[in-house]
């Protein structure tokens, strides 16, 4: 069990939760990985479908999605994407929070993940039940949570926010008096709190990857490499993100990598994003931040197990079959639709 006396943190006692160990898939001959896309190619024009990647699958996977016409992004832009898309079969390759975003925006479409049992240490350390009872006992809280949520618990939000927005919505929260439940990750949490001056209670889940950086390894990291960069994503503990030459988004760190003069870069999140980086900046050195020190474990070691479930093999088998659809009850997704809706309307009012 997880519980937390730490100020600002939800008391309450969270499930213990098991983290897969890295799937190890057979190494692919380079013929029997062109068949593998070339067919999986075949099926998306069959199946009048379109992929959207995460950028923290494999580089195999992120390619297809781009040579087909499709997309590698965050979450939130992966189901934007495809709600503009006219392919009436969405293939979402990344983790079961981010089909099920996808078939709230897309209800009319069908939605297939290659793992659809692949999962996020967030939305597990968030149950709805549990989540849903907290809140009812502070009515007079308004309710923001985090991408990285089920269905089940964006639907008992008032707002659903990503990364890159988190910080602006509870800014505008915070102008307007409003107290406010914060869900799932306490990190992220920690930051906005800190950066805005909101009044929030954290909830006290964590990123199995981002929560391994550690401070202090950090530390011997940047003086051997005094000229890098260090990009840190806001899911990663607060001595980390204190070190950081730019905290942000997955898409903020890449564009960080393109546009800052740096040669070297200190990378704090999920290695995966370093194909999408390698693409767009092929001249700058690229390194993994420390995920181990005083009080590392390196369990993840920089990289999601459950977004590792994704490969060729069971993308193919996905749209061969037809299985591994996903569901999100019309009610339900009514309900979640709000929370995201209210955050692309802020998103537009932003821009404008």
């Amino acid at each position: 069990m997880i519980t937390s006396s730490e100020p600002n943190i939800a008391a309450v006692t969270l499930p213990k939760i098991t983290v897969p160990t890295h799937p190890l898939w057979p190494e692919l001959t380079a013929a029997r990985r062109r068949e593998l896309r070339a067919e999986i190619k075949r099926l998306l024009q069959e199946r009048d479908a379109v992929l959207v990647a995460h950028y923290y699958t494999s580089g195999d996977i992120q390619e297809l999605a781009e040579e087909t016409g499709g997309c590698v992004a965050d979450s939130l832009e992966m189901a934007r994407f495809a709600a503009a898309h006219p392919a009436t079969t969405l293939v979402v390759a990344g983790v079961r929070f981010m089909g099920e975003t996808s078939k709230i925006l897309n209800n009319e479409k069908t939605v297939l993940m290659p793992a659809p049992t692949a999962t996020c240490s967030l939305d597990e350390y968030c149950p709805a039940a549990l989540f849903t009872a907290f809140c009812d006992r502070h009515p007079d809280h308004t309710v923001v949570v985090y991408a990285n949520t089920s269905a089940a618990v964006k639907a008992r939000a008032d707002w659903m926010v990503t990364s890159g927005i988190a910080l602006p919505v509870i800014r505008h929260l915070a102008a307007k008096g409003e107290k406010i439940i914060w869900a799932p990750d306490k990190h992220l949490g920690s930051y906005v709190a800190a950066a805005s001056g909101a009044d929030m209670i954290l909830w006290p889940g964590t990123c199995v990857v981002h929560d391994e950086f550690r401070g202090e390894a950090m530390q011997r990291m940047r003086a051997a490499h005094p000229a890098a960069a260090v990009l840190v994503h806001p899911e990663s503990p607060a001595e980390v993100v204190v070190q950081a030459d730019v905290v942000g988004s997955t898409t903020a760190m890449i564009q960080a990598v393109r546009e800052l003069p740096n040669k070297e870069f200190i990378v704090a999140t999920d290695a995966g994003i370093f194909h999408k980086m390698r693409q767009l900046a092929p001249d700058k050195i690229l390194m993994e931040a420390p995920a181990v020190g005083i009080g590392g474990d390196c369990q993840s070691c920089a990289h999601c197990p459950w977004m590792e479930m994704n490969s060729l093999t069971n993308l193919l088998e996905a749209l061969r079959s037809g299985e591994n659809e996903i569901q999100v009850a019309s009610e339900l997704a009514a309900k979640a639709r709000r929370p995201i809706e209210r955050m692309l309307d802020f998103a537009r009012r932003m821009k404008g």
